[in-house]
């Protein structure tokens, strides 16, 4: 994939990705913004029952103590009459109809005992109602009389509607005019009892903290725990006949907006859980993209490798059986050896290569038969350091041994592991520029045996420890590797050594050499 197109996928599908992210959260704060809405609706509509309940339980008290008054068969202390008529004329019936309604007045004056003011007594009124409907026949205009056809007298007590709202008009004028403490008016008991059940009724159930203001003044009716905030929601009690009052009842809800989360925690929750979905798979295509990406360059330079690596030989080969074939030398014994020990030793780096690959495909695919038996590892070291030491003092370097561990038997495989410690030795001297010094440790910690292979070369950078045992990877200088190679030896050496329960790891630093450092566990 072109890398313009690559970093242009990119950026589209985070930018939607954000997109997804931001519209979820656009959502969630709209549904919580309705939440808070519904909710005070709820509350209000709840309050403006509870008001509503508090003038009624006062009024209904207020006419329990005045029932056996009005039952009281006592003279008033005054009347009063008022009088409506209404007449319209029966064009059809030739008739006159008029309507007459009295309502008589008594009042009373009554001990003001049951209201604990101050006055001796209080008014209140008894109210009755006459209604009179008279039929009167037209003769003529002549006559300037009306004859009386019939007459129908109705006279009754006021319907118990129209008693109460006189008598809730007088108790208001009543209570308003005295100055009645807002406690031995309603308790707090009551209060609760009202608003906890208005709240439950409309669905809101939650803590709440309650007071009474009598005109932003505190009263006794309150909880402890109530403070007056921006979040608090207040309606007007004890309203008089004008509608009006002093007194406010406020409510406040402490754990507001933990309730208003919890009705919409299931929409977050399931965002939380998609998104993570979302953004999880995201990351990974990504990240598996630019894996391939890499895995397709490593791959790239690999082969790029492998064909120099062969071209080399392949190209020696082939000039030896030219000199071969040339008549002046075939002839010569001394020379044709020669040449054939080239053709020989080339055909022996192209096949240990090719054995290398192999191994490390196998490896991969569990195919690759390990045998193990108890071997001593300072015998494992001895060996392969002469695989190399030709080298090393063909560089005018060394290899010294510290084989300071007491015990050194391990369970392990003498071809894979001497091929082990062949090649982490061999990388040392390819990466020191100047002659090779190396140093080889073991020692023993607990039940485990490590060996440390330092050396004084090239080091490496901390990108490139945290990747050195990757398959294929090899450190770059610019476009030029420093060092022919196939970037599988360290990938072979981390393979094995984990086949063999084992752990590798690296410390280096760059310009001042590396250190691997193997540990094994031991076998009695």
């Amino acid at each position: 994939m072109n890398k313009k197109l690559f970093v242009l996928l990119v950026v589209l599908m985070s930018l939607s990705l954000i997109g997804i992210i931001f519209v979820q959260s656009f959502f969630i704060n709209k549904s919580l913004e309705n939440e808070r809405q519904q909710f005070s609706l709820n509350v209000k509509r709840a309050l403006s029952f509870v008001s509503k309940q508090i003038d009624d339980y006062e009024y209904r008290n207020y006419l329990d103590k005045l029932q056996p008054y009005l039952n009281n068969n006592r003279l008033p202390d005054s009347t009063a009459v008022q009088r409506l008529f209404v007449a319209f004329d029966d064009e059809q019936n030739d008739q006159t109809i008029v309507h007459q309604n009295i309502v008589l007045e008594e009042r009373y004056r009554i001990p003001s005992l049951f209201f604990e003011i101050d006055a001796d007594s209080t008014d209140f009124s008894k109210y009755t109602n006459e209604r009179i409907t008279e039929v009167y026949k037209k003769s003529s205009l002549d006559k300037g009389s009306l004859e009386r056809v019939s007459q129908i007298k109705e006279i009754d007590d006021m319907n118990d509607e129209a008693k109460s709202f006189l008598y809730r008009d007088s108790f208001k004028d009543l209570i308003s005019s005295i100055d009645y403490p807002i406690y031995k008016r309603v308790s707090p008991e009551l209060i609760e009892t009202f608003i906890d059940k208005n709240l439950k009724n409309e669905g809101v159930e939650i803590d709440f903290e309650y007071a009474i203001y009598d005109d932003d003044l505190s009263t006794k009716i309150r909880t402890e725990n109530f403070e007056k905030t921006t979040n608090s929601y207040g309606v007007p009690v004890f309203l008089d006949n004008n509608d009006e009052s002093s007194f406010d009842l406020w409510v406040d809800f402490p754990e507001r907006n933990k309730f208003l989360l919890s009705t919409i925690l299931w929409m977050i929750v399931l965002s939380i859980i998609f998104t993570s979905v979302i953004i999880i798979a995201y990351t990974s295509a990504i990240y598996q993209l630019i894996k391939q990406r890499q895995i397709s360059q490593i791959k790239t330079d690999f082969i790029n490798n492998m064909t120099h690596e062969f071209k080399t030989p392949i190209a020696t080969i082939n000039l030896a059986l030219d000199s071969i074939r040339n008549p002046k030398i075939i002839d010569d014994k001394e020379k044709v050896l020669r040449y054939l020990g080239m053709i020989k030793d080339e055909n022996k780096r192209m096949h240990a290569q090719v054995e290398n690959v192999l191994r490390i495909s196998k490896l991969e695919k569990n195919e690759l038969n390990i045998s193990k038996e108890r071997l001593k590892l300072h015998d494992l070291v001895e060996d392969a350091v002469t695989h190399v030491q030709l080298i090393v003092e063909d560089r005018k370097g060394y290899i010294k041994l510290h084989l300071g561990a007491a015990k050194s038997s391990v369970l392990a495989n003498e071809t894979h592991f001497t091929n082990v410690i062949v090649n982490i030795l061999d990388n040392a001297i390819k990466y020191s520029d100047k002659a090779p010094k190396i140093d080889v440790y073991t020692e023993n910690i607990a039940n485990n045996v490590l060996l440390k292979i330092s050396d004084q070369g090239n080091g490496m950078s901390k990108q490139v420890q945290k990747r050195v045992f990757e398959k294929f990877y090899r450190e770059h200088t610019g476009n030029v590797h420093n060092v022919k190679g196939h970037g599988l030896g360290l990938a072979y050496v981390k393979r094995i050594i984990d086949d063999h329960q084992g752990h590798i790891s690296v410390e280096s630093e760059k310009g001042k050499g590396s250190t691997f450092i193997i540990r094994l566990p031991l076998i009695s």
